[in-house]
């Protein structure tokens, strides 16, 4: 019997789970035709792509991978993966802004889901490349949202009357920004990608975000 023939293509088996605390005015792609600064500048892993972006004027945790279903399930709206924001607002605060976030807002003709929304203090954080000059003195919320439509939050926020100054993706599901100073990224731990497949799992396997 003749010995078969080996395949003329390459199984590609994903290997990268990176995690990496995106600074202030650095795109979410490893490109850009305008010379503005990219993921490039601090990750050099061939093949890996950000499971969802973050704007160019915000900040934080960015999850990247060659997983290609891993991004798709963790971008898929059906799964209402958490995400948390540290967002610094111009106060004060309204008496009824945090309900009404929670609740839900109208939104260039969008209705928002409904979310968490709390005040919380000053968080510690570093310092933004770019000084923020308010207009009235500064605040922060926290906010959790199941969704992430373009410049959402920011629109969230100015639709309650707080414009937001800074925004910071603090955390992905069960990831958190932990230690990683902007610019700095390290490996996903074992045991951190096998709660996050939790929570957006394959086709066939209920998860709990999955509705």
């Amino acid at each position: 019997m003749p010995c078969a023939k080996p395949l003329p293509w390459k199984v590609r088996i994903p290997v990268r789970y990176i995690l990496f605390n995106k600074p202030f005015g650095t795109l979410s792609t490893f490109s850009d035709p305008e010379g503005r600064e990219t993921l490039k500048a601090y990750i050099d892993i061939p093949d890996i792509y950000s499971a969802g972006r973050l704007d160019y004027d915000s900040e934080g945790l960015l999850l990247l991978t060659d997983d290609g279903s891993l991004i798709h399930r963790l971008t898929d709206p059906r799964h209402h993966l958490p995400k948390t924001y540290l967002v610094q607002v111009e106060g004060p605060i309204p008496a009824d802004a945090l309900a009404r976030l929670e609740k839900g807002v109208t939104i260039q003709g969008y209705q928002t889901r409904p979310c968490r929304a709390e005040a919380i203090p000053n968080p510690e954080l570093w310092p933004r490349r770019k000084p923020i000059t308010p207009h009235a003195p500064p605040v922060w919320i926290q906010l959790t949202l199941e969704e992430g439509k373009k410049r959402q939050i920011r629109h969230m926020t100015a639709a309650v009357g707080l414009p937001t100054l800074r925004l910071v993706r603090a955390a992905i599901g069960p990831l958190t920004l932990g230690s990683l100073a902007p610019g700095q990224w390290r490996e996903l731990a074992g045991a951190e990608l096998a709660a996050l497949k939790k929570l957006a799992p394959a086709p066939g396997k209920a998860g709990p975000f999955l509705r």
